[in-house]
C-alpha cells in the first residue's frame, strides 16, 4: 500500500465516525433512538409497511405455489384447445360410433 492510500483510507476512516459522534452528542438521555423520533407519522408507516410486506410475501407465495404446479394439475379435466367440435364429430365418424347420415346432420347443425 503506498503512503499516499494510506492517508486517504485513514481519513476515511477519521471521517465516516462523525456522524456518529455528532448524534452521541447531541441526544441528552440515555434511551437511544426509538421509533418516535422520527415524528408522529411512524404510528402510520411502520403498520403500512408492515401490511405491504404480508400482502407482497402472500403473493409470492401464491405465484410460486402456481408456478410449481404447473398448468392442468389441479385434478380437473380441461378440454384440449385445439380440438373443435367439427374435429370430434370427425374422430367419432372414423371410428365408427356414427353413421354417414348423422355425421352429415351434426356437421349441418354445428356450421350453422
Amino acid at each position: 500500500m503506498t503512503r499516499l492510500t494510506g492517508w486517504a483510507v485513514a481519513a476515511l476512516a477519521a471521517i465516516s465516525t462523525i456522524p456518529s459522534f455528532a448524534w452521541a452528542q447531541a441526544r441528552g438521555d440515555d434511551y437511544g433512538p426509538h421509533m418516535w423520533d422520527g415524528g408522529w407519522y411512524g404510528m402510520f408507516v411502520g403498520p403500512l409497511m408492515m401490511i405491504v410486506f404480508i400482502a407482497l410475501a402472500v403473493a409470492v407465495i401464491v405465484l410460486l405455489v402456481r408456478w410449481l404446479g404447473g398448468p392442468g394439475r389441479a385434478g380437473t379435466a380441461t378440454a384440449r384447445p385445439d380440438k373443435t367440435a367439427i374435429d370430434i364429430l370427425r374422430e367419432r365418424y372414423a371410428r365408427g360410433e356414427i353413421d354417414k347420415a348423422e355425421f352429415d346432420e351434426r356437421r349441418r347443425v354445428l356450421e350453422e
